[in-house]
């Protein structure tokens, strides 16, 4: 994660409390993204209802300890009825080293849950976790900009 990326993530954001993660005193920063932004990020087939995330940053440090982002959604159906879905992504991170003078997390464990509400909806809430691990890290590398991380164009279509 990109420390400067995170900063100006949380740049609206309000401190809302304290709170001890893995031993470690940290602030709460908490942003409630605007209604322009999830109109924007909202598609033909689905809207974004509510869009909060959290930062947990260290006291001491001033690093980015854990990190919260929660969505309600709903999504259209071909018969206009409408479904909810939370996702919610909590990630522990972890290993900070200096690269080229900027302290960068190595390592973290995220967890998204998936829900699906109203009729219907039993047995519609999966969970993920996962162990991630960074080997290499670098900045600016020459000939690599934002399509080298595009989808390939043909994803999703039959």
């Amino acid at each position: 994660m990109d420390p400067r990326a995170t900063a100006n993530l949380f740049l609206d954001a309000a401190c809302i409390g304290e709170k001890i993660i893995n031993d470690e005193e940290c602030f709460i920063l908490k942003l409630e993204t605007s209604p322009a932004i999830r109109e924007a990020q909202s598609g033909s087939n689905f809207e974004i209802i509510h869009h909060t995330i959290w930062g947990y940053f260290s006291q001491r440090s001033g690093l980015l300890v854990q990190f919260e982002d929660s969505r309600l959604l709903t999504m259209r159906t071909k018969d206009d009825d409408d479904i909810f879905w939370e996702t919610s992504l909590e990630s522990v991170i972890e290993d900070y080293r200096y690269v080229d003078g900027i302290n960068v997390s190595h390592s973290g464990k995220t967890r998204v849950t998936v829900s699906r509400y109203g009729e219907q909806s039993a047995n519609h809430k999966r969970e993920l976790e996962e162990r991630w691990k960074i080997e290499e890290v670098d900045f600016n590398i020459w000939g690599l900009n934002a399509e080298s991380f595009l989808p390939p164009s043909n994803l999703g279509k039959t």
